[in-house]
């Protein structure tokens, strides 16, 4: 059995349907359906059953007499606007290590979405190390300490735990996210609106590692079936793109479509990471060797969803 936390979310949904496409279907989903409209992305999935995260983690110790294999906890609070830093703690970081603990415990595999975010504006570059990063945010700060406890006992266990730094990843199923979903994602709906893709001002110089949800699922699964591999690596396309380039591409994929740009947010302002781009080495030495979909790609493949089905999977 598979257990997939934030399984009706966005990435979450995405590696269901890539596990599904494996030939497995024996998941047990774990998420929080507050947002009803989520259910969208469990529609087209094949799993076993669908828990509450909340009466999942009370009910843990349940979970003891079911042959897990892994979990992947995709699972967490993504909103970076969020200044709660109790919630963002309790949700992102103690959460996830009751859930490493019962893994342990139990001989589960533990694979865990990390995120390029703990680099902040970095200033050091963007390798696996402590020393390029400097969390903007409480939600990077969540998750740095979570890689910090990871990189504390991972030599001290039995199992494979694998940490994945996502970095700006865009595609299908992330229309529950509001303001937190990808550029791609608000183009789309500035351009049905009034034919008009908003900007900050300086956009053209703000430069992304863009990377493609099929490509961070490919990922996932790369480690699931190399379960000798461990430790914590970057998920990205290790390309710096601007975001007035996805306005251009996007531009060409409708109809009189304008580029506007407008003041940059003061409430951004020292949280924003204005240029990231993933230093994969590690990734490749591990034996992971797939080019990753170039941006041109990625975006047409997404959009003609958007257009079909406002993002779903039908």
């Amino acid at each position: 059995m598979i257990i997939v936390t934030g399984g009706a979310g966005f990435i979450g949904s995405n590696l269901v349907k890539g596990l599904n496409k494996e030939g497995i279907d024996d998941i047990i989903i774990v998420d929080n359906l507050t947002n009803s409209q989520k259910h969208k992305n469990l529609n087209t999935l094949k799993f076993r059953d669908y828990i509450d995260k909340e009466d999942f983690i009370v009910n843990l110790s349940k979970f003891k007499h079911y042959k897990i294999d892994t979990i992947f906890h995709q699972g967490a609070c993504s909103n970076t606007l969020e200044t709660d830093g109790r919630y963002m703690m309790n949700n992102n970081y103690e959460y996830s290590k009751q859930l490493l603990s019962f893994a342990v415990e139990n001989n589960a595999r533990f694979i865990y979405a990390s995120s390029a975010s703990v680099y902040g504006d970095g200033a050091n570059g963007f390798k696996e190390d402590e020393k390029n990063e400097y969390p903007l945010n409480v939600y990077a700060f969540s998750k740095f300490m979570f890689d910090r406890y990871i990189r504390s006992m991972i030599d001290n266990v039995n199992i494979q735990i694998v940490g994945l730094r996502y970095f700006n990843v865009y595609g299908p199923q992330e229309s529950h996210k509001g303001k937190m979903a990808s550029v791609i994602f608000h183009f789309h709906n500035e351009i049905l609106e009034d034919g008009t893709i908003k900007l900050f001002e300086g956009s053209e110089h703000f430069k992304r590692d863009f990377v493609f949800v099929d490509d961070v699922v490919d990922v996932n699964l790369f480690f699931f079936k190399n379960y000798n591999l461990r430790g914590i690596y970057n998920c990205g396309s290790s390309k710096a793109e601007p975001f007035l380039k996805i306005a251009e591409i996007m531009q060409k994929l409708y109809k009189n479509v304008r580029i506007e740009f407008i003041k940059f947010p003061d409430e951004l302002k020292e949280k924003y990471q204005k240029y990231t781009q993933a230093d994969i080495g590690l990734l490749r030495n591990a034996g992971y060797n797939k080019e990753f979909t170039a941006l041109e790609d990625g975006v047409k493949r997404y959009v003609e969803i958007l257009k079909e089905s406002n993002g779903y999977y039908r």
